[in-house]
């Protein structure tokens, strides 16, 4: 019997259900990964920290505000959250574009949506690797 290989953790943070039902459906059934949802922006930081993800795919417009940035920052700040790799998945542009330095100074990858799955899963792999 071979040694088991732990799935990469991925959690998504969104509260549009369709998506996180897309993402699962995807990720977990068709890639293999292990996916965790979080749908409430106010607690996604702690989420993160307590299923130890080994990757964060978060939109920026959650509950109808721009609540992504604040739990970005929460992430790179802590130290224990900090070295996880993040993918900003939103239909924000002109945000994402506001943006685009800071993310580019943290290496966190901004896919604009509607985005190609191949490119979704390509950064995933990625970032992982990375």
């Amino acid at each position: 019997m071979g040694e088991q290989v732990r799935r990469a953790r991925i959690a998504v943070i969104n509260d549009d259900t369709a998506f996180l039902d897309l993402m699962r459906d995807l990720l977990e059934n068709e890639e293999n990964y292990d996916v965790v949802v979080c749908k409430e922006w106010d607690n996604a930081y702690q989420f993160v920290k307590n299923e130890q993800a080994d990757l964060v795919i978060l939109d920026i417009r959650i509950g109808g505000e721009e609540h992504g940035w604040t739990i970005l920052n929460l992430l790179t700040l802590d130290p224990a959250t900090r070295r996880i790799p993040a993918i900003v998945c939103s239909a924000a542009i002109q945000s994402l574009h506001e943006h685009h330095e800071m993310l580019s100074k943290l290496g966190i990858h901004a896919l604009a949506k509607p985005f190609d799955l191949d490119t979704l899963l390509a950064t995933i792999e990625a970032s992982l690797d990375g």
